[in-house]
């Protein structure tokens, strides 16, 4: 069963992103690159809870 999951940005700590996981498959915290667009560029996103 796929789980809803919240990224989060390293840097401003804002919440931008909700996407979807499978626990089975992944059971670590996910980490990303995507766009932050309250810092305006590129940077290191991770699921929060």
């Amino acid at each position: 069963m796929r789980t809803r999951i919240t990224l989060s940005c390293t840097e401003c700590k804002q919440r931008n992103y909700n996407t979807t996981k499978e626990k089975k498959n992944h059971p670590d915290r996910m980490e990303t690159k995507k766009y932050c667009p309250f810092c305006k560029r590129h940077t290191l996103h991770r699921e929060s809870k």
